[in-house]
């Protein structure tokens, strides 16, 4: 069976759940006292009165402020996650699993297979059993590729969940409870939606740490965390796409929004680093394409930095994500104008064969040409070129300057050495290029370089998740094949038939398998006498259940009874009585009617080992009707094996 991980892990973790819990209960409280104190204040003209509330107010909003910090804290327990090579990678920003409480599925499941199914509930503890065990493991993945297909798995078996209890119309009256994995408050639905769509955030989730965890110095590493954030921006993006008005914050469309551009984000500046790895010989040419992925990453990091900073996101985005963010872009900004003054100052001035290619490499270098003489003669003459160098490292300098003042302003950053470390590393580096080339008699005032034009050689990919890579079977596989046996169908209680055969043999046409379906019946025939209908299903041949038995078994058992005959077990399905039946049936099918659906989910139909396409419910019940719908019923299931018996 399936294991979660070490135990120990998941306290810490509820531990921090709780925490935050505690925390936010706190911030509502104060922020309640706060309003309270505005209104108070502004409708009072009471002077005595106005100078208490003041004084209370600035009590209150420390008091948040503390609070906020604190909570701050938690969420970034970035630390948690990260890898422990000696080499220096600057920090990823890794997300938290959203945190489930235990589901006790055994009693409602249980009542539905006797009241819907007709069977003995009882007989189907152990697979309920092996149900909740599996989501009990989901709870706790490992941080690897076991984790992520511990959480596929359940993913795909909640499908299966869905088309045997969940009926369109009625609820089974469970709640699955989340914490949201930003702010830690709790929400519940009774949609399994919320439950599908939670655990596809934690695949993203996971994918966050396992990238965080790469060991970036080396190109495997660098690999695993590009293909990671790749997979964790897919699945926020897949999760925004096919599910809406989640209940929580944290999967909210402009929270998804924010984590998918974060992930981006996170995977240029990998293919940044990969850059830099790559390129050995540092030639004039390398140094300007290093200064133009620099600037692709600053760009990328200032798109996330502003989603952060939106009115309806920042309130509930950790101060630091948003530092760090922020912290980012100026820091890859210093970067791109330091390589360009390497690039103008570190390499030899272009020789007349390499001047038209250097020419077209820097005629699309800057966002705007910099002003001075013709790029000829900047290209060819040292002096020239020593002095854009400068005016670049100037602006570097400046760049370096911000980004270590923006992560002086967060506590929680300040306590992370390595961006400290990474920071000034490269701002002395800026500085001490800046003295190698400034000279005494420079009388020129130093110009504003122009910003340097982004531009990379590998564009992040959104990975979807391939959710058909983890197979699993239907755990209640024994109520029958889904075609016939699922929670939205209703049919009538089994009947029993005694079937003669008759010179002309049964006098009935079969089509399909699993099970096999009366496609007619010949009137006056043996099977007409016995009852027989067009749109039964035959499960039951001589006390043999054929539910799944393919079309030539059941003819088999059929041929080889005698003169005694044969007893045979059908069902109906409620609507499906009466000639014309399938053509109407397949008709209502196709339109979609009353299904909720959404075709982006029909394309994961070749994982399900069942005839039926998959149904979407979605948060708020919103009805996605497909003209093109690729949902097969029963009845024209096998068109081709139909044949008289």
């Amino acid at each position: 069976s399936q294991q979660g991980c070490d135990p120990f892990a998941q306290t810490q973790r509820s531990k921090l759940q709780h925490r935050r819990a505690r925390i936010n209960q706190q911030i509502n409280k104060e922020m309640r006292m706060r309003a309270g104190a505005e209104n108070l204040f502004r409708a009072t003209s009471n002077h005595k009165v106005k100078e208490t509330v003041a004084l209370e107010l600035s009590y209150v909003n420390s008091n948040l402020q503390l609070l906020k910090e604190e909570l701050e804290e938690l969420n970034s327990c970035m630390d948690v996650y990260q890898n422990d090579s000696e080499s220096i990678s600057v920090p990823m920003i890794p997300l938290g699993l959203k945190e489930t409480k235990e589901l006790d599925l055994l009693v409602p499941l249980k009542d539905f297979i006797s009241e819907h199914y007709g069977e003995e509930g009882v007989m189907f503890e152990k697979e309920i059993k092996e149900f909740m065990e599996l989501r009990q493991a989901m709870r706790t993945p490992s941080r690897n590729e076991a984790g992520l297909e511990l959480l596929m798995e359940y993913y795909n078996q909640l499908y299966f969940l869905d088309s045997r209890f969940f009926p369109p119309s009625k609820s089974l009256g469970v709640f699955f409870h989340w914490y949201d994995s930003l702010t830690g408050v709790p929400s519940h639905q009774r949609a399994l939606a919320f439950e599908k769509g939670s655990v596809l955030f934690n695949i993203g989730a996971l994918h966050t740490q396992i990238g965080a965890r790469q060991d970036r110095a080396s190109l495997p590493g660098l690999n695993q965390a590009i293909d990671a954030f790749q997979k964790a921006a897919g699945a926020f993006n897949y999760l925004k796409e096919n599910f809406s008005n989640a209940p929580s914050l944290d999967m909210s469309t402009a929270s998804l929004n924010m984590l998918v551009r974060l992930m981006v984000a996170q995977v240029q500046e990998c293919v940044f680093e990969k850059a830099t790895l790559l390129r050995t010989q540092k030639d004039f040419l390398t140094w300007l394409q290093l200064a133009q992925e620099a600037a692709r990453v600053e760009d990328v990091y200032l798109l996330v930095h502003q989603t952060m900073t939106q009115a309806h996101v920042k309130d509930y985005v950790p101060f630091s994500w948003t530092t760090m963010v922020h912290v980012k872009s100026e820091h890859f900004k210093a970067l791109s104008h330091y390589f360009a003054a390497i690039a103008l100052c570190d390499c030899p001035a272009a020789s007349d064969t390499e001047l038209p290619e250097h020419e077209k490499a820097f005629l699309q270098f800057h966002v705007t040409m910099p002003e001075g003489p013709s790029l000829r003669v900047l290209l060819q003459d040292p002096e020239e070129r020593r002095k854009l160098g400068k005016a670049h490292l100037k602006k570097a300098i400046m760049k370096h300057e911000e980004a270590m003042r923006i992560h002086g302003l967060c506590k929680i950053l300040r306590k992370m050495d390595i961006l400290q470390e990474v920071l000034s590393f490269a701002h002395k580096r800026s500085l001490s290029k800046y003295s190698e080339i400034d000279h005494e008699e420079d009388f020129f005032e130093t110009g504003d370089a122009p910003d340097i034009h982004p531009k990379t050689h590998q564009k992040p990919e959104i990975k979807s998740p391939s959710f058909s890579q983890v197979k699993v079977t239907d755990l209640f596989h024994r109520l029958g094949p889904l075609s016939v046996f699922s929670a939205k169908n209703k049919w009538y209680p089994m009947r029993r038939v005694h079937l003669m055969r008759g010179e002309k043999g049964f006098g009935f046409t079969l089509r399909g398998d699993s099970p096999v379906l009366i496609a007619g019946v010949i009137p006056g025939g043996c099977a007409a006498e016995a009852g027989l209908k067009e749109g039964d299903y035959i499960i039951l041949v001589n006390g043999k259940d054929c539910r799944w038995s393919k079309h030539a078994e059941v003819v088999q058992l059929l041929k080889s009874t005698g003169e005694e005959g044969v007893e045979i077990g059908v069902i109906t399905l409620q609507g499906s009585e009466g000639p014309k039946a399938a053509e109407k049936k397949a008709a209502a099918m196709s339109s979609g009617s009353g299904l909720l659906k959404s075709n982006k989910e029909n394309s994961r139909k070749s994982l399900m080992n069942s005839k039926s396409a998959s149904t979407l419910l979605v948060w708020n019940k919103k009805s996605k009707r497909s003209k093109n719908s690729t949902y097969s019923i029963p009845f024209t299931a096998v068109g081709d094996n139909e044949a008289m018996y």
